[in-house]
């Protein structure tokens, strides 16, 4: 058990979300000994070609628990509809009452730019959201926190309204595998919606998702090769393959040197 147990909150906009942008840096906290939640805000009921609804709705749920497992993390997945959250003062209470209960440190969440209104919606509720924790007399019957806590933006291509600045980059070669075990879980995401591998052996489909992903998942690294050498000295910065890469939203507490070191003890 570490000296100081951290609490960090993640939030995506589907299932697996949270697991694609952050889920080595979730491995690295739980292996410190650190508390990780992750909360979904749809329940992905619309995410296949072939399930929809209900049953898609709790398989997404089951999947995301496991996940969450693999990681030495917790779920939560919310019962709003995939493809059609709005940023409603009723979804920012639900956020804000999540925080409140979870008293997180760090609070990690999408940014407000991307093609899926679920993605730029989360963003936007989870960054109005940031600040009124500290709000009493809003949400009186759910303790308000002492502190507003550090949000942090994962990663994105998009360029406007300005392009992603990686403020925070994590080497998580050492737990990439773990990462992708993760993912793993999702086999509705992975294995049946977008692309299929041919086999239904699972140690195929992992495999053959280790591959498919590796474009995708050394992006950070490759993008960010000076800021990783900057922080991680020459020899290390340049050898890091996996890294996933965070944005300092100003809505949350600052990112102090102090705070830095101390949310970030890997």
């Amino acid at each position: 058990m570490p000296v100081e147990q951290l609490r960090i909150l993640i939030f995506g906009a589907h299932p697996d979300d949270c697991e694609w942008l952050a889920g080595g840096t979730m491995a690295l906290y739980t292996h410190l000994g650190h508390q990780v939640k992750t909360v979904s805000l749809t329940n992905g009921d619309a995410g296949h070609n072939t399930m929809a609804g209900a049953p898609l709705a709790r398989r997404r749920r089951d999947e995301a628990a496991a996940a969450a497992k693999t990681l030495g993390a917790t779920s939560i997945v919310l019962d709003h509809h995939d493809g059609t959250l709005l940023p409603t003062l009723e979804v920012r209470l639900e956020v804000l009452q999540i925080m409140r209960e979870f008293n997180p440190d760090l609070v990690i969440s999408l940014r407000p730019w991307d093609y899926h209104p679920d993605h730029r919606y989360t963003g936007v509720v989870v960054q109005d959201a940031i600040n009124m924790v500290i709000v009493g007399n809003l949400l009186p019957y759910v303790p308000k926190m002492a502190y507003i806590p550090v949000m942090l933006y994962t990663w994105d291509r998009f360029q406007k309204p300005y392009p992603f600045i990686p403020d925070v980059l994590v080497d998580v070669d050492s737990v990439y595998e773990q990462k992708m075990d993760a993912l793993h879980c999702y086999t509705s995401q992975m294995y049946e919606w977008l692309d299929n591998p041919e086999s239904d052996d699972p140690k195929v489909r992992r495999s053959w998702l280790k591959k498919k992903m590796e474009a995708e998942m050394t992006k950070a690294s490759t993008l960010y090769r000076p800021q990783l050498i900057e922080a991680f000295g020459k020899q290390k910065g340049e050898q890091i393959h996996y890294a996933e890469a965070f944005e300092v939203c100003e809505y949350g507490g600052p990112l102090t040197p102090e705070a830095r070191k101390r949310l970030f003890p890997f």
